[in-house]
């Protein structure tokens, strides 16, 4: 018996080897970009959806899942699409849905060949497997936009808050950061290597949104972001507001930095995601295998848990807690 199985009909994606918006009616489009072949000479294609506005306006980016099981960004691209009117919209709304195929097939951070595609942006044209798929990555797709909003999660191990990594700086960037609602920014010109500092280079306003944890679908969080989202696009003139405004302002730090064990054990993180800490304050004990205390950490400064260690097997090395030192005044960089 089949009848408990409720098949739905679906458009067929459109295969497309680069996006080219002027060939987009207004309209909703789904397409699926390729980029590289497999092994068995099948296209491998990143899933976008393009919501080509009726009015003239700027091309905003999104991305998701360029860590292969960071998830939360896929329904969050979801349930911001389906608020969208093409006949309302001013320029054009691009979601890359899921940018690491290969590594999402696998339930993997990593890119197939254990590279990280989110540091070596922007690729070779010439280069192996993941250096040709992020230099096509850039070239076909993120090229096209004007903004870009890449979104994240913790990887394995760890758990983060709904945090916003941006260099304030940029004064359309910051203006982004602070419309999202989120419960920490942070400011940081973005390393060498990752997709936001390849799109800054190209002269693209972007920032990593990080939303929660890795390889789950956390509905408070992905509501949250799309909310903030939507209000980013409102801010842009992009859409009209909606009535629905992210809650909260965000604390502001102008750095971070995680902090590590120097020694094995059994890690018992203290400190609760956003929580503030004292300096001096323990934020962890680590303990041997008969229950015994090797270690209590204490944070180094005051500051703000951005993110903190779930896995208690602790090697020498392991992750503690990502501290955010609170920026003086209130705020960071560029402040309207």
């Amino acid at each position: 018996m089949t009848d408990w199985i409720v098949p739905h009909q679906r458009e067929t994606p459109r295969p497309i080897d680069a996006l080219v918006l002027s060939d987009l009616a207004p309209g909703v489009h789904r397409l699926a970009l390729t980029l590289i072949d497999d092994g068995a000479a099948t296209p491998v294609r990143i899933p976008l959806i393009v919501v080509q506005g009726a009015h003239d306006g700027p091309t905003v980016g999104l991305t998701a899942a360029v860590h292969g099981n960071e998830l939360n960004g896929i329904p969050t691209i979801h349930r911001l699409f389906k608020r969208l009117d093409p006949a309302e919209v001013r320029g054009t709304v691009v979601g890359a849905t899921i940018v690491n195929v290969p590594g999402y097939l696998r339930y993997d951070r990593l890119f197939p060949d254990d590279r990280d595609l989110n540091r070596i942006f922007p690729g070779k044209p010439n280069g192996n497997e993941s250096d040709v798929y992020a230099f096509r990555l850039v070239e076909r797709l993120i090229a096209h936009f004007e903004v870009l909003l890449d979104l994240h999660t913790a990887s394995f191990g760890r758990v983060n808050s709904y945090y916003v990594r941006a260099d304030m700086n940029d004064a359309k960037t910051a203006m982004m950061a602070r419309t999202l609602g989120a419960e920490i920014i942070v400011h940081n010109e973005g390393a060498d290597g990752t997709l936001r500092a390849c799109a800054a280079d190209r002269g693209i306003a972007a920032l990593t949104v990080e939303i929660g944890d890795p390889q789950v679908i956390d509905r408070g969080k992905v509501k949250e972001s799309r909310v903030g989202l939507r209000d980013v696009l409102e801010e842009l003139d992009v859409v009209d507001p909606d009535g629905e405004r992210a809650p909260r302002k965000a604390v502001e730090c102008d750095r971070s930095k995680w902090l590590y064990t120097d020694t094995g054990g059994i890690l018992d993180v203290l400190p609760k995601l956003a929580d503030r800490v004292e300096a001096g304050a323990p934020i962890a004990h680590l303990l041997d295998p008969w229950g015994q205390k090797v270690r209590t950490y204490r944070a180094p400064e005051a500051g703000v848990v951005v993110g903190r260690a779930t896995n208690p097997v602790a090697p020498t090395g392991a992750r503690i807690l990502h501290l955010g030192h609170l920026a003086e005044g209130g705020s960071v960089g560029h402040v309207p």
